[in-house]
């Protein structure tokens, strides 16, 4: 019973993993609501000068969607890659995405000004271009952080996330009750920047934390690559105990001889192959947030009310409301994408044309989301039902001070907090088509997002919103395209699975 316990809850396995990813979600989505608390505390008309943040992580998921999504089909595949491979394919990743980062925190630098005249209410423009500032080297830090968490989760590694948020949130807390909060070490009154330097600083140092421990958490196994071992040169990766739902087909392959360094360096070699699926997953990204940032460019122009009530808005929905669906989200990926990997090893990882795939072969694959899925719904149903009756109103009515900030804010969650069902099933099943087939991922959002969303954001540019009449539209903008990308996903999932079944797939060959 205890081994049968310690293999279900082993890192490496699905319980154990989800475990780990839950327990890396939840903190960050829990520091996050407390940073509004700080501020609410110190001046509640700067609440909506920290949703600053919340943009520039929306300008740097482009960045975090891309080759990090790329992790659970080429990192995850350790049926046809050795251990060496992936870790040099890990290592290429965490430094070209820390590259991008640095670029994009340096443009958010210098356009500060201009950040700010777009994504901040003018009654607190003037003092929040310090906060765009500070904040700007945000971009960095969760390029870093993403990339590293990606790849260490294809790595069946969750638990250097875990210590990203672990040293993130003790860091924050301990700082902020000494910096910023009513007991604060000495007199001085303390400030939204002062708010922003603390975690700007806490952010670069867990993500930095995190590498480091990957880096040394890998380093026997490193060595081990480095040289031939004493069973007569046959390297592999150690085997650890995995859930038999996601278990590999076949063995990793042995490799003969000495394996060069080299191989764990980071590469042209590898960003090149890292470079195709996640060119995909990062213009996905890239359509789906320009249409968001558009739309609340739009939210913003209504006025420090409405756009103060977006902000606690989206502190909730994306607070710890959906640490469940994200943390089934990263499992999910990871286990789809092993399953996969270890069946394109065992058909032969360039047979483009596999034929007729067996329905136990099918369901193999997407069990890990079809669980996913059920472990979703059971969570989010009734915790969704639980904020519209009696959460949303109050919470928004702390962190604001005002009586017209939490009356917009809980009927903005009334009436579409149903929909977020919705999302939490279909972020689920949109899991196999990102750890199997990228491009059909790509399919599926384009339609969603060009078919629905993109005819409302152009409605709501020719309307003439104001406060009273925007949510009239936006409820259709955001709980509609939630409703309708479900429905999206659905019909391509679908389309999936007969195309495999019957025998008519041309697989993708992501190798070099």
């Amino acid at each position: 019973m205890r081994n049968f316990l310690r293999a279900r809850l082993h890192r490496s396995s699905y319980g154990g993993a989800l475990l780990f990813n839950a327990a890396a979600f939840v903190l960050p989505a829990l520091y996050s609501t407390l940073v509004k608390l700080w501020v609410a505390d110190m001046d509640s008309s700067m609440v909506v000068t920290t949703d600053v943040y919340t943009y520039i992580g929306v300008f740097a998921e482009v960045l975090n969607e891309g080759l990090p999504r790329a992790s659970w089909l080429v990192i995850g595949d350790k049926a046809s890659r050795s251990l060496g491979e992936r870790l040099g394919l890990a290592h290429t990743l965490i430094l070209f995405q820390s590259i991008l980062g640095l670029i994009m925190s340096i443009g958010f630098l210098a356009g500060a000004a201009r950040f700010a005249d777009v994504f901040v209410p003018i009654e607190v423009r003037a003092a929040s271009v310090n906060y765009v500032r500070i904040s700007a080297f945000s971009a960095f830090s969760s390029a870093l952080e993403t990339a590293v968490a990606a790849s260490t989760r294809a790595l069946d590694a969750p638990d250097v996330p875990l210590v990203i948020s672990s040293v993130k949130v003790t860091l924050n807390i301990v700082l902020d009750l000494l910096v910023i909060s009513r007991f604060h070490v000495g007199r001085y009154k303390a400030t939204v920047n002062m708010q922003a330097g603390v975690q700007l600083g806490c952010n670069l140092a867990a993500a930095f934390a995190g590498l480091a421990y990957f880096l040394i958490a890998h380093r026997v196994k490193t060595k081990r690559l480095d040289g031939p071992n004493q069973d007569g040169g046959h390297l592999r990766e150690d085997a650890s105990p995995v859930d038999d739902q996601c278990e590999d087909d076949n063995p990793l392959p042995e490799m003969d001889g000495y394996l060069p360094g080299s191989v764990l360096r980071p590469s042209l070699h590898h960003l090149t192959v890292l470079l195709r699926p996640g060119l995909i997953a990062m213009l996905e990204s890239a359509i789906r947030n320009i249409l968001y940032l558009w739309l609340v460019s739009t939210i913003v122009a209504l006025g420090t009310t409405y756009a103060t009530a977006w902000g606690i808005f989206n502190t909730i929905r994306w607070g710890l409301v959906m640490v469940p669906v994200q943390s089934l989200e990263a499992t999910s990926l990871t286990f789809v994408g092993h399953v996969w990997g270890a069946w394109r090893h065992s058909i032969g990882v360039d047979n483009r044309k596999p034929g007729a795939v067996p329905n136990r072969t099918i369901m193999k694959t997407v069990r890990p989301a079809l669980i996913s899925l059920g472990l979703a719904l059971t969570v989010e149903v009734p915790l969704a039902i639980i904020l519209s009756v009696c959460g949303a109103r109050p919470f928004a009515r702390y962190l604001s001070g005002s009586d017209a900030v939490a009356d917009v804010t809980a009927y903005m969650w009334r009436t579409i907090d149903w929909c977020y069902i919705f999302y939490a099933a279909s972020t689920q099943i949109a899991t196999i088509l990102l750890a199997t087939r990228p491009p059909w991922y790509l399919y599926q959002s384009l339609a969603s997002n060009l078919l629905y969303v993109l005819p409302w954001a152009i409605a709501c540019q020719a309307a003439h919103l104001d406060a009273d009449n925007a949510w009239t539209y936006h409820r259709f903008v955001f709980g509609g395209s939630l409703v309708f990308s479900f429905l999206d996903v659905s019909v391509v999932i679908a389309l999936w699975v007969w195309i495999l079944h019957s025998g008519r797939a041309k697989l993708d060959v992501f190798r070099s």
